[in-house]
């Protein structure tokens, strides 16, 4: 199968007028939820609002016409928001834009070499983890817009932004309180009215109106930042130098990181609504190169967005030509009305971004994770406390290496060595085998995975035995898997046993991961291919062949 073969080829091949006319509605109203949620994540990002609709428009085009799902809708994310708002802090703009740009040049690359299943590979809890810390900082920095706090910058710590927020709080604007706490049960209550018209879209509507008629002294977009630009720049190379490289190469594949686990984790919620089967390959390929051209365009980050892809299907979306009329939508709203969108009131946006906070924060899942096994919670409360209180690029890091060695605890306490070629004790077990042994050999049994994690089991058992027997039977049909450490392990008990006279015979190698390592290792050359048998009964024959020889 290709690897880049975008789902728009395959979607226009049978594509009906009826279709289109559901792809048109699912488009327009995506669309429309889009905008508020595009200006709401620019903001909170820490740049101007219309760079979340240039993101919104170029890259929401790009990852339809260029994706591997038939229905995943593109743009900016409040997953992002805590990453570019920290890279704008530490970068600036222009350190935000080249960033973008490399971070999408590395997900086209990720694409290329296959990595679309990469998401398989992260533990559920480090991404339960993540997304409610996300979650936490996200309603954290709208406090100040939805009470209408008189305070100057947020600072970007969690613990000093709440100590600023405590002594700025007698300043609470209860107009802006009003409005954002009136938009919070409008958005969620609004769904239980009608699904047609997204609920985000009515708050705002009447929250401007009600500013403008009654003259309230609440903070909006276009008193904060002006007016809002009513058509797109032109494109932009980012000047990108060696240096500059040196200095944003981790932002850069925190963004890819973060994009391609989003994206991908959206494409999979969209698969099993609409029963579909996405190209992970061809859709972090698309995301590169949406990010590339936002980047080109001034815009932030983008990837695949789950509510606005769920808001797709519910409306009836089943090609990518939904998410094209959304973007498109976007652009014209842009160029015809934009301008008005300076009218909102911050506490409106505020008020959206704390129902996005609470969607995120997944709370079923991170109780559910944090009820489960110890080292599942271990790696979900040290990944929510980091992303909160560090940052979120050592939060997955941090988060992975823990997930890492917690799973190879397991797996040591999964693997275990049993000395069971002795004779049969009271209860009678091992009877059969014993039996079946003669005189002169013995049997050792390893069950789990060989590896380093492990191997110091079977180093210590075999130690036990001071002086052993002529032959000794190694039982290996428990043994999935084998490394490096696992076959140094048993060239030294072989080289052991020679130096006192003894053999060593492998029973039961039957994973074809462990006999390959074996071939690989030169070891069956080492133990000698007679020596290493696919079942016990051969290896007991194998024992007599050799200790006749050796009575000879």
């Amino acid at each position: 199968m290709a690897i880049f073969r975008p789902k728009l080829i395959d979607t226009l091949k049978n594509y009906s007028k009826a279709q289109f006319y559901r792809d048109t509605i699912a488009g327009v109203v995506v669309g429309i939820v889009a905008l508020p949620l595009a200006i709401a994540f620019a903001i909170a990002s820490g740049v101007s609002p219309d760079k979340g609709i240039f993101t919104a428009v170029i890259a929401g085009f790009t990852i339809s016409a260029l994706g591997g799902s038939r229905v995943q809708i593109g743009g900016p994310t409040g997953a992002f928001i805590v990453v570019v708002y920290a890279i704008v802090q530490q970068f600036g703009v222009s350190g935000l834009i080249i960033a973008t740009f490399i971070a999408g040049i590395l997900l086209v690359i990720m694409g290329l070499v296959r990595l679309g299943n990469m998401i398989k590979f992260i533990p559920y809890p480090l991404i339960v983890g993540f997304t409610t810390g996300i979650a936490t900082i996200i309603f954290s920095s709208q406090v100040k817009d939805f009470f209408g706090l008189k305070m100057g910058s947020v600072p970007g710590d969690f613990i000093q932004k709440w100590l600023a927020y405590g002594n700025h709080f007698s300043s609470v604007n209860f107009y802006a309180l009003v409005i954002g706490i009136g938009t919070v049960l409008i958005v969620a209550l609004w769904p239980k009215v009608t699904h047609r018209i997204p609920g985000s879209l009515i708050a705002i509507i009447l929250a401007t109106a009600a500013v403008q008629l009654f003259h309230l002294p609440v903070e909006t977009i276009g008193s904060r930042f002006g007016n809002i630009a009513s058509s797109l720049p032109g494109p932009v190379v980012p000047h990108v130098s060696f240096v500059v490289i040196q200095q944003l190469i981790r932002p850069a594949i925190t963004i890819a990181m973060l994009g391609s686990i989003e994206s991908l984790l959206s494409a999979v919620v969209a698969d099993g609504m609409i029963g579909g089967n996405h190209r992970s390959n061809t859709e972090l390929i698309a995301q590169g190169i949406a990010n590339i051209c936002s980047s080109l365009f001034g815009g932030i980050p983008a990837t695949g967005a789950i509510a606005r892809t769920a808001t797709n299907i519910k409306n009836g979306g089943r090609t990518p030509v939904a998410g094209i009329i959304h973007a498109v939508t976007l652009l014209i709203i842009m160029l015809f009305v934009g301008k008005w969108a300076a009218l909102i009131p911050m506490a409106a946006l505020a008020g959206i971004l704390v129902v996005v906070s609470w969607n995120m924060s997944e709370m079923k899942s991170f109780l559910f994770v944090l009820k489960g096994s110890k080292s599942d919670a271990t790696v979900l409360l040290a990944t929510f406390l980091l992303t909160v209180f560090i940052d979120l690029t050592v939060a997955i890091e941090i988060g992975m290496i823990l997930a890492a060695f917690l799973f190879m605890r397991k797996m040591m306490q999964a693997s275990s060595v049993q000395h069971t070629g002795q004779p049969a004790d009271d209860s009678g077990e091992d009877t059969a085998l014993t039996e079946m042994l003669p005189a002169g050999a013995d049997v050792f049994e390893i069950t789990g995975p060989l590896f380093f994690g492990a191997a110091y089991k079977f180093r210590d058992t075999m130690k036990m035995v001071e002086t052993p027997a002529k032959v000794l039977i190694i039982r290996m049909d428990k043994v999935p898997v084998i490394d490096a450490t696992g076959l140094r392990v048993l060239r030294d008990v072989c080289d052991e046993l020679e130096k006192k006279g003894s053999k060593l015979i492998l029973s039961e190698v039957n994973s074809t991961q462990v006999t390959d390592e074996l071939q690989k290792a030169r070891l069956l050359f080492r133990i000698g291919k007679a020596n290493v048998t696919t079942s016990f009964e051969d290896a007991v024959k194998r024992t007599e062949d050799i200790l006749a020889g050796l009575k000879a």
